[in-house]
């Protein structure tokens, strides 16, 4: 299935959760929190002339902002344009 955002929606393919401490011990999966951060799947059609969201490339979001979506088995998340924070 291939996902299209509209308008200034991003889809962001969600980062694994961190599963060890740098120090070694094992976070378990209840413990864990949700990456802040993805990897530009696609993009609306509608996003702000000066954008800096390209394909491919790791961005960081609002806590709040977005919404999970499971396309394939996979975790993404679809959010405005205005929520991301800082492309990596």
């Amino acid at each position: 299935m291939k996902a299209e955002p509209v308008l200034n929606y991003v889809l962001l393919e969600r980062e694994e959760a961190e599963t060890v401490t740098k120090g070694g011990i094992i976070i378990p999966e209840t413990a864990q929190e949700k990456p802040l951060r993805g990897k530009v799947v696609a993009f609306g059609n509608e996003l702000s002339p000066n954008t800096k969201v390209k394909l491919g490339r790791t961005m960081l979001y609002k806590k709040y902002g977005g919404t999970d979506v499971v396309i394939d088995g996979k975790d993404y998340v679809v959010i405005k344009e205005i929520d991301l924070l800082l492309g990596l």
